[in-house]
């Protein structure tokens, strides 16, 4: 399939096939395919958590609104952000970027110090709005790359954050949940496989000028 046709096969899946798995190297796939999204200042301020879990999905699916997907995907993917984007972590990235492009210091020194004074002087709930909107770019790279090796997924919101935290411990690791990705198979009885996509015309929603 070219990337339309792709795009116009995937689906939000409502009903996931819990006897089939995908392959390691689609869960590497999309793995990948999350570290090399685009992120502000490419900072990256997200990890991505990969539960295969049954018990552990069951259990989050009490959390999720009781939404199957959770229980029967063959993965769910969860979309955290740091809970602290200070000096130190600014600083880390620019180390990184040294030792990676081999730039030197005082190149990177200007643009270094005024990203850890601006966010020196961020609130906290600005810092981590931003942060979430990394983690919807993130999702919407992933969703593509989805389509493209045909893996099935349902993007998700309806879930309790504060649960998937205390489940998972992401405050310990100084993290916090944004999103929610189930992928795997879609079932052949889910009906919403067969739906007509809903969209605007595109003359509705593209302005050329």
């Amino acid at each position: 399939m070219n990337i339309l046709d792709s795009l116009r096969w995937r689906y939000a899946t409502k009903k996931f096939d819990n006897k089939r798995i995908l392959p390691q190297e689609k869960i590497d796939t999309l793995t990948e395919a999350f570290n090399l999204t685009a992120t502000s200042y490419g900072l990256q301020p997200l990890k991505l958590v990969v539960i295969s879990d049954k018990s552990l999905q069951k259990e989050l699916t009490i959390h999720s609104w009781n939404q199957e997907q959770v229980a029967d995907a063959s993965h769910v993917l969860v979309f955290c952000i740091e809970n602290v984007v200070g000096e130190d972590y600014i600083v880390k990235h620019f180390d990184n970027v040294k030792s990676t492009r081999n730039t030197p210091e005082e190149i990177l020194k200007p643009f270094k110090q005024q990203l850890v004074e601006s966010f020196k002087d961020k609130p906290i709930e600005e810092i981590s709005n931003w942060a979430s909107k990394q983690a919807y770019l993130a999702m919407g790279n992933l969703l593509t790359v989805c389509a493209l090796e045909e893996i099935d997924a349902c993007p998700m919101e309806g879930f309790i954050p504060e649960k998937y935290d205390e489940i998972l411990k992401l405050n310990e690791m100084d993290l916090k949940s944004v999103l929610v990705l189930p992928v795997g198979y879609r079932a052949k009885d889910d009906m919403f496989s067969e739906f007509k996509k809903v969209r605007r015309s595109i003359d509705d929603t593209v302005i050329h000028i």
